[in-house]
């Protein structure tokens, strides 16, 4: 079992950083791929970026690409979400995930094995 506890995210202006953490128990941190997706309201959650179990490759979706920054700490258990120049249709909450099938299967969120609780983004213009 894998426990993803959010930390991070508040209200933040637009064009404006705002780092969000997500904190993994257990021993099996690096078997993961982890990931962050955001919920809009009456939206499905949807990816936008992904860091591989090594922590060597690194996956964005085209509108974050060169804006949001993943990366992991293995000393902490710990992936980190680095949001720069945010804009306001990016209010959402945002949940990261674990799973060892999410790149292979296109970053499905389905076949995510582990949630966080989420962590409320809100972007004002």
């Amino acid at each position: 079992q894998v426990q993803l506890v959010h930390s991070g995210g508040g209200l933040v202006q637009a064009v404006g950083p705002l780092r969000l953490s997500c904190a993994a128990s257990g021993r099996t941190f690096s078997m993961y791929t982890m990931a962050w997706f955001p919920q809009a309201p009456g939206k499905e959650r949807e990816f936008v970026a992904g860091i591989s179990g090594s922590g060597i490759r690194t996956y964005y979706t085209d509108s974050v690409n060169g804006r949001f920054t993943i990366s992991r700490d293995y000393a902490k258990n710990t992936v980190y979400l680095q949001m720069n120049s945010l804009k306001p249709e990016e209010t959402a909450v945002y949940y990261c995930a674990a799973g060892a099938r999410l790149r292979m299967s296109g970053w499905d969120p389905d076949l995510s094995d582990y949630w966080g609780q989420g962590a409320q983004v809100t972007v004002s213009s």
